[in-house]
């Protein structure tokens, strides 16, 4: 292991772990800080990534697919509109920006979006360590028995054998979320899951092999997506969409319903009762979970429709239906389904199997491993947070620990959405601010007292 000394400029202010969006805006606040203050008064801030580069839901990057919250909601605009950080500063570098205002569209291509995020990552790629994977959190004390610090130890790229340990006043733990499959699914080269969907398709086109049917399990806005996809990248196959509902349901992103996404909900959200804070996310659910465009709902029916007077049915919908059963043979699959007000169950061949069926947060006690132990729970067993993000801990505790997109519980909808992601780095930052005055106020009385 290589050695950590315990001189201050060893010691990290912050360190993230993960560089998705969330903790790429953090980094970019503390950027800006830094760049306004006395070399003494800056962030020392580091952040880790075990992809090789910056990259967001690369396997969705579908050449026609939109954003789903306004390009203002970018990395910094709701945080500090003058930042050159935006979203128009990156399209007036491009030479496009007259080009996107003559759109006349607030959501811009998602391939478009990831470029935005990819010039934004490179612009303080001198913050982050790719390809380095964190393998533990483990809390240090002090000589006052105070936990004053973290050690976080990772892989050395290029040598897995090998850990190097970065040590930190905080962490930022930002490590977004990991597909959810139902129970005992196995992925294969033929069951996927849509995160996958972009690279397995140019594979299978590439390499010329043949597709029948495609089953696409799922009725949210990526399983939509992925059975439109799939239609046009294999235009002599058919693809069948399965899910329990009678028809996918549109998103209510009406302008009151969006309000629900603001930052003056996170603190609305935030102060409410246990129940008041089910019933907004019951109330709401239809802004984002198990909803898709009514223009893409639009679409496909019209694609069913032409195809049934066409007389060749390609596109094909099995509502009101699960998958009980999956069999994987030597060249196809066997599909059990079920059409659930009957009981009838058909045996389907398929190619292919994707499940859109959505994410989860990854488990923090692994990745936290004995410093979870340090977290307060509430009465649910869930990590206890702040407003400012930042995890309650025991009271021998200084160093502080803070969630990014694992915070749904506490902070709302938009835990896991970009639509509050630059306001909630300017909180985070405003935070560390806050304790580091308070330590060195606190340290300050120690020597005089």
């Amino acid at each position: 292991m290589n050695a950590l000394h315990d001189e201050p400029d060893a010691i990290l202010d912050v360190l993230g772990i993960g560089f998705g969006p969330s903790n790429l805006a953090l980094a970019i606040a503390v950027e800006e800080h830094n760049a306004q203050v006395a070399p003494e008064h800056r962030i020392r801030a580091g952040f880790l990534e075990r992809q090789p580069s910056f990259g967001w839901h690369r396997g969705m990057l579908i050449e026609d697919a939109t954003m789903q919250v306004s390009f203002l909601k970018d990395l910094v605009t709701m945080r500090n509109p003058t930042s050159d950080f935006s979203f128009l500063c990156f399209l007036r570098e491009r030479g496009r920006m007259v080009d996107f205002l003559n759109a006349k569209t607030l959501f811009p291509l998602r391939i478009e979006f990831h470029e935005y995020f990819e010039w934004a990552a490179a612009r303080v790629a001198h913050l982050v360590d790719y390809s380095d994977e964190v393998v533990s959190v483990d809390p240090v004390t002090g000589p006052d028995g105070e936990v004053r610090w973290l050690d976080v130890v990772s892989r050395v790229p290029g040598a897995p054998e090998r850990t190097i340990t970065r040590r930190a006043r905080n962490i930022s733990v930002a490590v977004g979320l990991e597909p959810h499959l139902p129970p005992d699914t196995a992925l294969s080269d033929r069951i996927w899951h849509n995160s996958q969907l972009v690279p397995r398709v140019r594979e299978l086109n590439e390499s010329g092999t043949p597709v029948g049917r495609v089953l696409v399990l799922g009725a949210g806005q990526s399983a939509a997506e992925a059975v439109d996809y799939l239609h046009q990248s294999f235009p002599e196959s058919e693809i069948c969409a399965i899910f329990a509902k009678y028809g996918y349901t549109p998103a209510d992103d009406s302008p009151f319903a969006n309000r629900i996404f603001d930052p003056e909900a996170v603190d609305v959200y935030f102060r409410s009762k246990p129940e008041v804070k089910q019933s907004l996310v019951d109330y709401h659910r239809s802004t984002n979970y198990s909803v898709v465009d009514m223009d893409l709902i639009e679409s496909l029916y019209a694609t069913m429709y032409r195809e049934k007077v066409q007389g060749r049915e390609r596109l094909r919908l099995r509502n009101v239906s699960r998958i009980r059963d999956v069999r994987s043979l030597d060249n196809h699959l066997e599909v059990t389904v079920e059409y659930l007000p009957t009981g009838e169950r058909e045996v389907l061949s398929a190619d292919l199997l994707v499940h859109a069926t959505g994410y989860r947060p990854r488990d923090l006690d692994t990745l936290l491993g004995r410093t979870a132990k340090l977290c307060l729970r509430d009465d649910k067993d869930a990590v206890r947070v702040g407003r400012d993000h930042r995890v309650e801990l025991t009271p021998d505790v200084t160093a502080g620990i803070y969630l990014q997109g694992a915070t749904e519980h506490t902070h709302g909808l938009t835990s896991t959405l970009l639509s509050t992601t630059a306001v909630r780095s300017g909180e985070i930052l405003d935070s560390l601010l806050a304790h580091r005055a308070g330590d060195l106020a606190d340290g300050l009385t120690a020597r005089t007292g």
